[in-house]
């Protein structure tokens, strides 16, 4: 084991020494000057404010320390999630001041330690939760929400893997109670928490799927659920052709009139969860008809209702979970028993495409355009296409560089770099 952990440091020290001395050509953008000699700062994707994508910016920054029990982590992948866009509009509960660096999930090497910090060595190969920060290439975190990974795990594979498996495995198991034998309706199907839901309930005997999804991603995801409906048709109807009682769990990542229809296609003693908004996601920027809209139409739930007929209404968040509510030493334990099941080949994150830092306005768009299957990742090493590197802006930590036009992105070719 010491010369397992020497060997780490080494290597940990020789990719510091080639990050530090690549020369400016081979950065990020088409001037290169995205690479900077000074080993104090790093390039993260810096929030200049709430709204399109226009305020997303490449910039330099001062590379953080790490406090006492953190870790330093020297970042290769970054997930990208729907709660991401989210925050870019402003759209969520009390958001944080602006600017700020997005992002709550990376996979890395471990490059410093802070005091306290027991179990953990430089070199070790990690993927943690960040409470913002994580679009960089480097952050700091505390030791309770870094976790180890497999030697076969890739860092792509590691960073699309905490928030989308964590959720599906605390809702369906922690929350439902997921047995054999039960029914269980997802929406989005095809996005990286419904193939991580898909491959969870495979994992328990005769457990039907229920998903939703755009009709072009059906071809690609036909074989993870067993029946499987267009997003815009009468799913209830189709549900209760197959099974008339009903479905003993709904995982509702929409919101609105959906509310309404999961909780009329739940079985007795079934349970409905929302774990996500995205109907209130409809334009580049957040939207109050939009908000508005959803409101309305959710479901108003009667609990006296609620008590007749048998049914269970929850909520999850993962980030409240972790960052607000102390329940890290709960998280540990789904980790580590979702990491068994990865090691069983039982399990295995979906990467819809790799992206660079440059090219986050790209990824970006394709998650709101419902485009993607499975995850997407921000590939900290990746090097942009000329076309993306040229749409690409660097500015100093404020983000003081003029803001694109708000319909510009509407001109651009993307060019999704499929895995």
């Amino acid at each position: 084991m010491a010369k397992e952990g020497v060997e780490k440091a080494e290597e940990t020290e020789q990719m510091i020494e080639k990050e530090a001395g690549k020369e400016p050509a081979e950065g990020g953008g088409g001037d290169g000057s995205h690479r900077l000699g000074d080993a104090q700062e790093m390039r993260a994707v810096v929030l200049a404010g709430f709204g399109g994508l226009n305020k997303l910016r490449l910039s330099r920054k001062a590379m953080p320390e790490p406090q006492d029990g953190e870790l330093k982590i020297r970042v290769k992948a970054c997930g990208l999630n729907f709660i991401d866009l989210m925050v870019r509009q402003g759209n969520i509960d009390n958001p944080p001041k602006t600017p700020l660096v997005p992002g709550f999930e990376c996979s890395g090497i471990v490059e410093a330690l802070g005091d306290s910090v027991k179990g953990y060595e430089i070199g070790d190969r990690v993927m943690a939760f960040v409470n913002y920060n994580a679009w960089a290439e480097v952050v700091c975190t505390p030791v309770e929400f870094v976790y180890k990974i497999p030697d076969d795990m890739s860092f792509s594979e590691a960073a699309a893997f905490p928030m989308n498996f964590v959720t599906a495995y605390v809702m369906l198991f922690e929350v439902a109670n997921l047995r054999e034998g039960m029914s269980v309706l997802v929406h989005s199907a095809g996005g990286g928490v419904g193939q991580a839901v898909a491959q969870l309930c495979s994992t328990v005997p005769n457990v039907t799927v229920f998903g939703t999804a755009s009709t072009f991603k059906h071809e690609a995801i036909k074989d993870s659920v067993t029946h499987l409906f267009d997003r815009n048709a009468d799913y209830v109807q189709e549900v209760k052709r197959i099974s008339a009682e009903g479905v003993d769990i709904v995982l509702d990542c929409l919101c609105g009139d959906n509310t309404g229809k999961g909780l009329s296609l739940l079985k007795p003693l079934g349970t409905y969860i929302l774990y996500g908004s995205s109907n209130m996601v409809t334009g580049e920027t957040k939207s109050f008809f939009s908000f508005a809209k959803s409101w309305w139409q959710v479901e108003k739930v009667n609990p006296i209702k609620l008590f007749e007929e048998n049914k269970v209404i929850a909520g999850f968040s993962l980030l409240n979970l972790l960052f607000k509510q102390g329940r890290a030493g709960l998280i540990r334990r789904v980790v580590e028993k979702l990491i068994g099941l990865y090691n069983q080949k039982k399990i295995k994150p979906v990467v819809d495409s790799l992206w660079a830092l440059e090219e986050v306005k790209e990824a970006m768009q394709r998650i709101h355009d419902r485009g993607n299957i499975g995850k997407l990742i921000l590939d900290v090493e990746k090097t942009p296409t000329p076309l993306m590197a040229n749409d690409s802006t660097e500015t100093s930590e404020a983000g003081e560089e003029e803001e694109d036009h708000e319909g510009d992105s509407e001109n651009k070719e993307r060019m999704p770099f499929i895995q």
